[in-house]
């Protein structure tokens, strides 16, 4: 069978409900028999399921939507009759989605199809990298699921679509998910980056360990020595590899060549113009409408909270940082970080209106549901992605910048953590011995230039895990590690602590026997 051909089946299968044959076309046409797959098929059958990442871990509107719009660093204001959506953008930041949220209901549903496209593949004869790689995309894939759902399908290889899926909870999928990465870290390839690689897999089993408590009781977590040692324990094998350095610009992380100077990537989805999933978004989706050749939809900002956690020489902030193909920006406006105030033209430097003729003043404040006159400018834009300007001329959905899920700047804030949530101090590499040293070799480097910290509490490094993570989907699982994410803020009271989860889509639960809607939905 022919590579694309396959590789369409498998990303056709990473799109199916999961749960029951009822809620399939009974046909099933889209489950591969052993005399459709040829000696190649793993390997077609492995990129789709690489490739079925790319809609609900790219773009805005799926797992990044869910971990970033319903914190207090993502706003998506409803800006009179623009980006109403029925309410659904409102119940993410308000903290009162149900189990009909669209968004809600199609990440479960995305994520879920990654993990059976994964489990399917292996029935396939994989070879033993192929099976490693497979197993990793499910272990990931499961761990997004956990972490914002606590309910994880799982079939075994093989298993009739008939059969209705299994369900892993809290801990116990945790655990399985620990022992599918452990079990596979051998034989996954040292490089690239864009492939579940060999550090891929530890950065995620220091997520697990460091969450591990939260998974437990995510109300009240606690944080075992013994976890945050492995923690430890790993961070340091990925700073003793010195595969990974602070690049010279923050933004070389997220530029559209970052597949080649992003030094600090870990683990990447690759993306060309013609074969690329909706990292765009990133840029589309703040930008006004008048800011052309970018053209976008004018909707999301940060709170006037967020972007006070900033200091003004922190370069994370905001800077005027050049990509081939852009304009000139001959007055040196700030186009990466956080736009705010009045808005140019990057090519000719003119000062920019709203639709109306109103100047282009991008302002602090913002409310989630704004109107009068000046609606258009609410806000402070956050745009991490430098744009992709070759892309854009071209036309179409396509970009470039690989989008970038694993930090070595993740990895060396874990490590803080892990030490001041009682792990046994470490030093490794240059970033120095104690979780103060650690923040701080990142925070002075030129590539940041923030100034040295004082001193370090728990509250200081989630405000510092905010400054240097923004964008890249944690806040959420930050928030509710800290403690923080029921907490009120502007536009949004006190959150019932059902919130801790997001339910199960109601079209999951009505099919399917063995899962059952998380407590308070």
């Amino acid at each position: 069978m022919k590579y694309a051909k396959l590789a369409g089946a498998a990303a056709m299968l990473a799109l199916l409900q999961v749960t029951g044959s009822c809620e399939l076309n009974e046909d099933l046409e889209g489950q591969l028999t052993e005399n459709q797959v040829s000696n190649d098929g793993p390997a077609a059958l492995l990129t789709g399921a690489y490739n079925a990442q790319r809609d609900p871990i790219q773009g805005c509107v799926s797992v990044f939507a869910l971990q970033e719009v319903s914190t207090d660093a993502r706003i998506m204001p409803t800006r009179g009759p623009d980006w109403d959506d029925n309410g659904k953008w409102r119940q993410l930041f308000n903290h009162t989605w149900d189990a009909n949220n669209e968004r809600v209901r199609d990440t479960y549903t995305q994520l879920n199809g990654i993990i059976y496209a994964t489990t399917d593949l292996l029935r396939f004869s994989p070879t033993a990298q192929q099976q490693a790689e497979a197993r990793f995309l499910r272990a990931w894939a499961s761990y997004l699921v956990l972490d914002m759902y606590d309910q994880v399908l799982y079939r075994d290889p093989g298993e009739d679509l008939s059969t209705l899926a299994r369900v892993r909870k809290g801990s116990e999928a945790l655990d399985f998910i620990v022992s599918e990465l452990t079990a596979v870290q051998a034989a996954l390839p040292d490089a690239p980056v864009s492939r579940a690689t060999k550090d891929a897999a530890r950065v995620l089993l220091m997520k697990c360990y460091l969450n591990k408590g939260v998974y437990a009781n995510r109300a009240s977590p606690t944080f075992a020595a013994a976890d945050m040692n492995q923690v430890i324990r790993l961070a340091d094998e990925i700073i003793n590899s010195g595969k990974y350095t602070f690049t010279a610009n923050f933004f070389d992380n997220f530029a559209p060549n970052n597949g080649t100077i992003g030094t600090e990537n870990i683990f990447t989805q690759a993306n060309t113009f013609g074969n690329s999933g909706p990292t765009r978004d990133f840029w589309k989706f703040v930008s006004h409408y008048n800011m052309r050749p970018v053209d976008g939809y004018n909707g999301p900002a940060t709170t006037a909270e967020f972007y006070d956690l900033f200091e003004a020489t922190d370069k994370r902030r905001g800077q005027a940082y050049d990509v081939a193909g852009g304009p000139a920006n001959p007055g040196r406006r700030i186009n990466v970080g956080f736009l705010v105030g009045q808005q140019y033209n990057l090519t000719n430097d003119a000062a920019l209106s709203t639709r109306g003729g109103a100047p282009l003043i991008f302002t602090k404040d913002i409310n989630l549901s704004e109107t009068g006159s000046d609606l258009e400018a609410k806000g402070i834009r956050p745009l991490k992605y430098p744009v992709d300007y070759v892309s854009e001329a071209k036309g179409g959905n396509g970009c470039e910048n690989d989008h970038v899920s694993f930090r070595l700047a993740d990895v060396l804030l874990m490590k803080a953590e892990a030490m001041l949530r009682g792990g046994t101090p470490t030093s490794a590499g240059s970033y120095g011995g104690t979780a103060l040293a650690i923040v701080n070799s990142l925070r002075t480097h030129p590539s940041r230039g923030a100034s040295a910290l004082g001193s370090l509490t728990l509250d200081g490094l989630l405000a510092e895990r905010g400054r240097e993570l923004y964008g890249e989907s944690w806040r959420r699982q930050d928030m509710i590690r800290f403690g923080k994410f029921l907490q009120a803020r502007k536009d949004k009271p006190q959150s019932n602590p059902r919130c801790l989860v997001y339910p199960i889509p109601q079209t999951q639960v009505d099919i399917n026997r063995n899962i059952t809607q998380n407590p308070g939905y």
